[in-house]
């Protein structure tokens, strides 16, 4: 029998307070759920002829994949871009130079600290307005350039502390051996490092993809415009699109968030690395002043 110790096994009081609200709760989430079916009944939502389009395959071919295509490829592009910028970023901050430190924590408290949205807007419209419009942005690198500034400063933070959790005593016995710190970083911190944060990066990659929806905002082709603006105006089923743009968006974050929770049961059980997972980084303000990994930082 197992023994709990963080608190005692309920009595059966309390069992039957807990399966009650259980049932209340399960009566009340099916009273709203037939609510909304029923109310998108009365309303011609889920007629036959407001779905049907999805079952042709000129719809799929003409608006669904190209946006999916759209989507896909800002989000690839700006991983990569997003990954190089917090490697750069995130060792410029361990830096022994000040000055390097400073300019690194300062670029990446600032991009963090301003909304994705506002940011993709003033990619696309700032160098048209200051060049008197003779210089436009395409949507597509307006939306590459946001989500790498933006999601790139919050790498920046995974890993500065992933390579702060590997312990103190990694790093030490790779200099009493004689290796200079470009070598210490390279062979001993960064390889255990990856495997810490790797949960955390792969959960910002789910972010970043939900975060190419924004595009919408300068008509970028992605999939929310190609199925919500494009295909739902033409057919006039709103509802619908968004409820299958959804699904798909479900569906795709399912997978990532799968290779999320597998990459992070293989960390734990990994014996190549010393350092645990590392979590994504709290929003700005709310870390303290050492961010994450502070405490990490505090030990060594």
């Amino acid at each position: 029998m197992s023994t709990n110790v963080l608190f005692d096994a309920p009595g059966p009081r309390a069992r039957f307070r807990n399966n009650a609200l259980t049932l209340l709760s399960a009566v009340v989430l099916l009273f709203i759920a037939y609510l909304v079916i029923s109310t998108l009944g009365d309303k011609g939502q889920l007629d036959a002829a407001k779905w049907e389009p999805f079952l042709r395959g000129d719809t799929w071919t003409g608006f669904i994949v190209p946006g999916l295509i759209g989507t896909l490829q800002a989000a690839v592009v700006s991983a990569v871009l997003a990954l190089l910028f917090g490697v750069a970023f995130g060792l410029g901050r361990l830096s022994d130079h000040r000055v390097i430190r400073v300019v690194c924590g300062g670029v990446v408290e600032f991009f963090r600290a301003i909304p994705l949205l506002i940011l993709i807007f003033f990619v696309q419209a700032g160098p048209a307005t200051l060049s008197g419009y003779t210089v436009s942005v395409p949507a597509f690198w307006a939306v590459v350039i946001g989500l790498t500034l933006y999601n790139g400063s919050v790498l920046a933070e995974i890993v500065r502390a992933g390579i702060l959790a590997v312990p103190r005593g990694q790093s030490e016995a790779a200099y009493a051996i004689g290796l200079r710190k470009s070598q210490v970083m390279r062979l001993v911190l960064v390889p255990q490092a990856t495997t810490a944060m790797m949960p955390a990066i792969v959960s910002q990659m789910v972010v970043l993809l939900k975060d190419t929806a924004l595009g919408w905002i300068i008509a970028y082709e992605d999939l929310l415009n190609a199925g919500l603006k494009q295909f739902a105006v033409n057919y006039g089923n709103l509802i619908p699109s968004a409820i299958v743009l959804a699904l798909i968006y479900v569906l795709i974050n399912l997978a990532l968030g799968a290779l999320a929770h597998w990459l992070e049961r293989r960390s734990r059980r990994s014996r190549t690395s010393a350092a645990g997972p590392v979590a994504a980084p709290p929003a700005i303000g709310t870390g303290g002043p050492g961010g994450p990994g502070a405490e990490a930082a505090a030990t060594m």
